[in-house]
């Protein structure tokens, strides 16, 4: 599918702030970004019911509040239960989204960089030399996730997936859901070999 006007002129606005953060002489070996659109992880499979059972018991709360006219401290406690819910069901997905459309991945010479934020970009960059901890996760139709460091909770952060709130901050960084992903791990290891011989 051929990215929109928009995408590209987002992807324009990235690769430029990206660019505009190297360090002198740095060169980029590598751009990519994450898959784009809606995206269910198999982690968050399990989450679903969960979800869906806090958004319909905060749905039932409310409405019988409302039906019995309770005091009105009632129904305001409901709404936030009913919006967290909201959130967990559908809004986690579109937040999601959002967030890969303003990321975008660099392998330079000297790091691998995440440049990522929903409002304000802010950049994760980690020195290639330091890059021993890279594991290749196949997402099928040519595409993988780089996982580059260890995380104790990944394992925990990964089964809820990165939509929910808060669990990206327990997760190790990634090149998430890229095209052609051991092409790229190649580079990341060739830069990693060139940065050890300069050294």
């Amino acid at each position: 599918m051929t990215p929109s006007t928009a995408e590209d002129a987002r992807w324009d606005v990235l690769t430029a702030e990206l660019q505009g953060r190297l360090d002198q002489g740095e060169q980029i070996l590598w751009t990519g970004r994450p898959q784009q659109g809606l995206l269910l992880r198999k982690g968050e499979l399990l989450g679903i019911p969960f979800s869906a059972l806090w958004c319909g018991f905060a749905i039932f709360w409310e409405s019988q509040v409302l039906t019995h006219n309770a005091p009105w401290f009632f129904a305001l406690w409901g709404i936030p239960f009913i919006l967290i819910g909201v959130y967990l069901v559908v809004g986690r997905f579109i937040v999601d989204a959002w967030r890969r459309q303003r990321t975008v991945y660099a392998v330079t010479d000297r790091r691998a960089l995440i440049l990522s934020g929903l409002r304000t970009p802010s950049l994760k960059s980690l020195d290639i030399e330091g890059l021993t901890d890279i594991e290749l996760q196949d997402d099928g139709a040519d595409r993988g996730t780089l996982v580059l460091g260890l995380s104790p909770m990944n394992n925990a952060a990964n089964f809820l997936g990165r939509g929910w709130p808060g669990t990206a901050a327990y997760m190790a960084p990634a090149f998430e859901r890229i095209d052609d992903a051991a092409s790229v791990l190649r580079v990341i290891r060739e830069a990693r070999k060139r940065a050890k011989d300069r050294a």
